[in-house]
């Protein structure tokens, strides 16, 4: 499944900062952008799925899930 995030990039000092708009939590630095966004995507896949991990065994198997489709 595919999904789009904006990645927001901001120079601080020799360093890029680097997070994503739609999610707090994630967020890096590089020496280059192109740095940050490899490090945010990999930072953007770990904090879904430990998200949905942590969620699934605080919810329980009696939980009903099912997909949320929302147009911004």
């Amino acid at each position: 499944m595919k999904q789009q995030f904006t990645a927001v990039y901001k120079k601080s000092g020799k360093w890029y900062l680097g997070w994503v708009e739609e999610l707090s939590g994630v967020n890096t630095q590089g020496r280059t952008i192109a740095e940050v966004r490899e490090n945010l995507k990999d930072a953007l896949m770990l904090v879904i799925e430990t998200n949905r991990l942590v969620n699934q065994n605080d919810a329980g198997k009696t939980a009903r899930r099912e997909p949320l489709l929302v147009t911004v």
